[in-house]
């Protein structure tokens, strides 16, 4: 028996709070539901996951291996940034790249 995609949307709200949030939340993450249509959910990254190098890790081994195991319907997973978001990423930069930037003259220490 097909469920109902109001059904479906229904689990996948769930799975995202019981699931995806509390991980998220532990780097100032937050992941919304945007649309599932024909096994495609599309999800929008934001506070600290707008943006953030890791995200794109976290979608994939994360978010979409625990929705498929949770929610059968769910084929494809889809993510936009959330521009609005105003929170760095946790992951911008190399670490300490701001300690690199700042020590380094280029005109004054080259060999």
């Amino acid at each position: 028996m097909e469920r109902t995609k109001e059904e479906v949307v229904k689990d996948i709200k769930d799975v995202l709070q019981k699931f995806v949030a509390p991980v998220v939340d532990q780097h100032g993450g937050v992941v919304n539901y945007v649309d599932f249509d024909n096994g495609v959910l599309k999800l929008e990254m934001s506070g600290a996951c707008s943006g953030c190098a890791g995200s794109t890790q976290t979608l994939q081994y994360g978010i979409e291996n625990t929705m498929k195991h949770y929610v059968k319907e769910v084929t494809t997973i889809e993510a936009q940034d959330d521009m609005n978001s105003g929170v760095d990423p946790y992951f911008t930069d190399w670490p300490m790249q701001d300690d690199m930037d700042m020590g380094m003259d280029y005109d004054t220490d080259k060999e």
